[in-house]
C-alpha cells in the first residue's frame, strides 16, 4: 500500500505500524513501519512513517543508518535531536544485543556458526573491520576482537597482531573474520593471500586457523570451504 501522502491518523487502526506489530510480530513489519514506532511522532505536515522512508533514502538504507549519527540524523528534516538519541539508542542496543552473545558458551562447529555471530555485527560498516574468534581446545569462543579498520575497500592485518592476541587469550585457534562493505562476499585475491599467511603464521606458532569468513550483506563466504585453506 501506498503511504507517501496518508497521515497516520487517517489509517484504519489495523493497519498503523503498532496495531500491526501488536497483531502480527515485529518481522511483518517494513524497515519504515519499524522506525515509524521508534519515531513515535511525525510533524503536521507528515506522518511518521513519511519521515522513516526519508531518513532511510537520505541514510541509504540500512546499512547507511546503522552508522549514522546524531549530528547525521538531525539534519534530516523531521528528526529532532530527541528523535536522533532515540534512533541512535535503538541501533546500539542492536549490537549489544548481537554482542552479547559472547556471554552465553558460543561454540563454533561449523563456519555458519561463525557467520550468525558476526553477521549482524559487521553486515552494515562501511568500512572493512577485520576480527577475530578465539577459541579454547572445545571451540567455544572465549574472546572476540576487532584487530584493523581499513578503508572503503581494504583491510590491513599482519599476522604478528592477530597472534599476540590469540596468545593474550590463551586460545587453542582462531577464526578470522571481515566484512565487504559492497555487501558482495566474494573474497579478493587479498583476501585469499592474507588467509594464506595467517594459517602458515598460525602453524608456526601451534594456533589453528579454522576458517576465514568473508561477510556481505545477508551473505557470507567460507574460505575454508572455498579450499583457499
Amino acid at each position: 500500500m501506498e503511504l507517501l501522502n496518508i497521515m497516520l491518523r487517517d489509517l484504519p487502526r489495523e493497519e498503523r505500524p503498532r496495531e500491526r506489530m501488536l497483531q502480527y510480530g515485529g518481522e511483518a513489519l517494513s524497515h519504515a513501519e519499524l522506525l515509524a514506532i521508534l519515531l513515535r511522532t511525525g510533524t503536521r505536515s507528515e506522518s511518521a512513517i513519511m519521515i522513516a522512508q526519508r531518513i532511510l533514502a537520505q541514510s541509504g538504507g540500512l546499512r547507511g543508518l546503522a552508522e549514522s549519527g546524531v549530528e547525521e540524523l538531525v539534519e534530516i528534516k523531521g528528526v529532532g535531536p530527541a528523535k536522533a538519541v532515540q534512533l541512535r539508542a535503538a541501533i546500539e542496543l542492536g549490537r549489544r544485543m548481537v554482542a552479547s552473545r559472547l556471554s552465553e558458551s558460543v561454540v563454533i562447529r561449523s563456519p555458519r556458526d561463525a557467520a550468525e555471530l558476526l553477521t549482524e555485527q559487521l553486515r552494515y560498516l562501511q568500512k572493512e573491520h577485520f576480527v577475530c574468534l578465539f577459541l579454547n581446545t572445545k571451540n567455544v569462543v572465549i574472546a572476540q576482537e576487532t584487530l584493523s579498520i581499513g578503508s572503503l575497500n581494504a583491510s590491513i592485518v599482519h599476522p604478528r597482531e592477530v597472534f599476540r592476541a590469540a596468545i593474550k587469550y590463551s586460545s587453542a585457534s582462531i577464526v578470522c573474520a571481515h566484512n565487504h562493505p559492497s555487501g558482495d562476499p566474494a573474497p579478493s585475491p587479498e583476501d585469499i593471500a592474507i588467509t594464506k599467511r595467517l594459517v602458515e603464521s598460525g602453524q608456526i606458532v601451534g594456533i589453528d586457523v579454522l576458517d576465514h569468513i568473508v561477510v556481505g550483506d545477508g551473505r557470507f563466504v567460507s574460505l575454508k570451504e572455498q579450499g583457499f585453506m
